[in-house]
């Protein structure tokens, strides 16, 4: 059994289509298939099955899977060890949500890594759903993941399938962002039915676990705008917030650094599903190391500084 076929099942497993999985790995679909009819024919029963969500495992290949993970989690602890024995190099590896104060963090703890040895820090922006798959495919280390709350059932009932550990960094109420010229900005209260009236911005990847396959895959915040931009490059936003004042999107607090640059403010606006939580996540095995803990100080700072900030 060759290591390389369990990360194309993995990959099968995530995009729920070999065609997509075909494509995320640079191979032709027939081949993938053939790989993965080969891989099932010597293993004696079947891995995946198609539904009408597509490509699922099967009982058996969810068990398949799991014992696929782990093996090549050892590798990757296996390969490490050189990493270990060349402790010149500064490695570190996270995938994160698109937020202000973790972009912040980040750029804190590199600019402390000791330039006189080597560095290596892999650093990926992308959705929560994404973010988990990176960790069990041995992708990425550390991550974060960011959930409403009234879908944190769906996000730890994945997290334990797939044997992820995790700690709450941060609840919190996403907050308006704005132009400082936008219509709305001097107000003394904003209410949601007004600002409702105005384009909202917000990330066209946005996916929750188990229900990522339904016809609402994406994400509504609320459900009744009828005036939407998704985008899917996290500079962008500032660009259009600042350029076009009509516009506005949700988000977590921000420094007045970002607000300052941008011409921009947080304003609060009571509306559901507003509630939301960022969660630091890992495998259940592994074990943080000393630089890893640095950079959790450096988040925990981070977030300190906006946390607490007055909000109109």
């Amino acid at each position: 059994m060759n290591t390389k076929h369990l990360k194309y099942v993995i990959e099968v497993e995530r995009t729920c289509s070999i065609s997509q999985a075909a494509e995320n790995l640079f191979m032709g679909q027939p081949t993938l298939s053939k790989i993965i009819k080969e891989l099932e024919d010597s293993l004696g029963y079947a891995i995946f099955e198609r539904t009408s969500r597509g490509v699922s495992p099967t009982q058996k290949g969810q068990e398949f899977l799991i014992y696929a993970r782990n093996i090549l989690q050892q590798i990757e602890k296996m390969e490490a060890l050189s990493e270990t024995a060349n402790s010149n190099i500064q490695n570190f590896s996270i995938s994160i949500p698109r937020a202000c104060y973790i972009t912040d963090a980040i750029v804190k703890f590199i600019a402390d890594l000791d330039e006189s040895r080597g560095i290596n820090v892999n650093v990926q922006e992308t959705n929560s759903f994404q973010v988990i798959n990176n960790i069990t495919d041995g992708s990425f280390r550390l991550g974060i993941i960011r959930y409403q709350i009234e879908y944190e059932n769906y996000f730890f009932d994945y997290l334990m399938e797939k044997q992820l550990q995790y700690e709450i960094l941060w609840e919190f109420e996403h907050l308006a962002l704005m132009s400082t010229n936008h219509p709305l900005a001097q107000c003394d209260k904003i209410d949601y039915e007004e600002l409702r009236e105005f384009t909202e911005i917000s990330y066209g990847e946005t996916i929750i676990p188990y229900l990522m396959q339904s016809n609402n895959s994406r994400i509504n915040n609320n459900g009744k705008t009828s005036k939407h931009i998704y985008i899917y490059n996290w500079s962008s936003q500032y660009d259009i917030l600042s350029t076009i004042p009509t516009t506005y999107m949700w988000g977590s607090p921000i420094s007045e650094k970002w607000l300052t640059k941008y011409n921009l403010m947080q304003r609060r606006c009571k509306a559901s599903g507003h509630r939301y939580k960022d969660v630091f996540i890992y495998s259940k095995d592994y074990k943080l190391s000393a630089l890893e803990y640095k950079f959790i100080d450096k988040l925990s700072e981070a977030k300190n500084e906006v946390a607490f900030k007055e909000y109109r």
